[in-house]
């Protein structure tokens, strides 16, 4: 049993534990190296227990705590090139590459990525494995890809972008142009968009989702679980849906594994073979 943490999302830091009886994995550090330790310490989470730190891109709200905790932790970066190259990591903290094309390992944990379209270095979803357990993770992104669709499918466990409420948006106080910034395809995911996406990605052995990246100012916490709860109502989805708060951690979320991963690519072979 493996079991996920949400320490924070939002505008103002974006950090998730994976934890399990092999250790830990800390995706994104958007929080100074001390907040993440007391954060981690309300969810019952040791970091001294960490294999990595895997980022999604370099932007301070994912990314402010990773060089210090990584170098206080003695654990490797985990990251594209581009983000590598941009939070420029001094000499004593070891990096991880993450290439859309391979798979990562690092302790029992395997990392696949694709990128996705955001304003920054170079992006990207992340697909975590541990033993039989799949988690996917994808934010801070406006439109989603064949690519990124393909990545996350049979997770038993989704964490996405919820950003913002279409109304509260359109009648928010940001300057039109922000709004279509926000609502572009480089921007933020909806929560009628976040919906469809989990729509499509749902299967009977998804069992956790947690609704990540919450706008303060263009949605509430339940509007966006109203929203997604709606769609996957309607797929049958018996699993929780929890939703990720800036300044209060949620969890930990214990995950079970469903194989569905195994079944979607044995499927795959024999439908091509």
């Amino acid at each position: 049993m493996i079991a996920l943490s949400a320490l924070g999302s939002g505008s103002g830091g974006n950090a998730f534990v994976l934890d399990g009886p092999d250790g830990a994995l800390l995706v994104d550090a958007g929080f100074t190296a001390k907040e993440l330790e007391r954060r981690a310490t309300l969810v019952g989470v040791d970091l001294s227990r960490v294999h990595g730190v895997v980022l999604t891109h370099e932007h301070g709200d994912h990314a402010t705590g990773s060089v210090r905790i990584a170098k206080r932790l003695g654990v490797p970066l985990v990251a594209t090139e581009g983000t590598l190259r941009s939070l420029a990591p001094p000499e004593g903290v070891d990096r991880v590459m993450l290439r859309s094309s391979s798979i990562a390992e690092l302790g029992p944990f395997s990392i696949e990525s694709c990128r996705i379209i955001h304003d920054a270095a170079e992006p990207t979803a992340l697909a975590v494995e541990y033993q039989e357990v799949r988690l996917g993770v994808a934010y801070d992104f406006g439109r989603a890809t064949l690519g990124l669709r393909h990545l996350l499918r049979g997770c038993d466990a989704l964490v996405v972008e919820s950003n913002y409420d279409e109304i509260m948006l359109r009648t928010s106080d940001y300057p039109v142009s922000v709004q279509h910034r926000i609502a572009g395809s480089g921007g933020h995911l909806s929560n009628r968009a976040a919906a469809e996406l989990l729509a499509d990605l749902c299967h009977d052995g998804l069992g956790v989702v947690v609704l990540a990246h919450l706008s303060r100012q263009c949605n509430a916490p339940e509007v966006a679980h109203s929203t997604v709860a709606g769609y996957l109502g309607v797929r049958g989805f018996t699993g929780r849906i929890a939703v990720a708060t800036q300044d209060t951690p949620v969890g930990p979320l214990p995950i079970s594994a469903s194989g569905a991963r195994h079944r979607l690519a044995t499927q795959c072979e024999l439908e091509f073979s």
